[in-house]
């Protein structure tokens, strides 16, 4: 059985998160909220709220006890939607601004 969570528009760039969402990947939800919990970037805690999240949803809407034991089949950050921004600059003219937006997505699933 797999059980999905997902955070969506994170006010974050996906690059800066994928690295830690590599190393929860294969770990129980446990295992991964240790990792995530002794990292200081700002992807910990979009990350950790998602874990929590997947790991309420097999516990309420699939009635699986032992949630927590559920190993981390998939965690990626995802690219979203772009906040169009312009920076004024000399003479009257603008530069684009790209504020970027992404998507946490975290797969449990019962498979040992």
């Amino acid at each position: 059985m797999e059980v999905t969570a997902i955070t969506r528009n994170a006010r974050m760039s996906a690059f800066k998160g994928r690295p830690l969402a590599r190393a929860c990947q294969g770990l129980t939800a446990s295992e991964a909220l240790k990792v995530v919990e002794f990292s200081s970037k700002k992807a910990a805690e979009i990350l950790r709220k998602t874990i929590l999240s997947a790991v309420a949803n097999a516990t309420h809407n699939n009635g699986i006890e032992n949630a927590a034991d559920m190993k981390v089949k998939l965690c990626v950050f995802d690219e979203g939607a772009r906040m169009r921004r312009y920076w004024p600059t000399a003479r009257g003219s603008a530069h684009p601004i790209a504020r970027r937006l992404c998507h946490c997505k975290v797969v449990l699933t019962d498979a040992k």
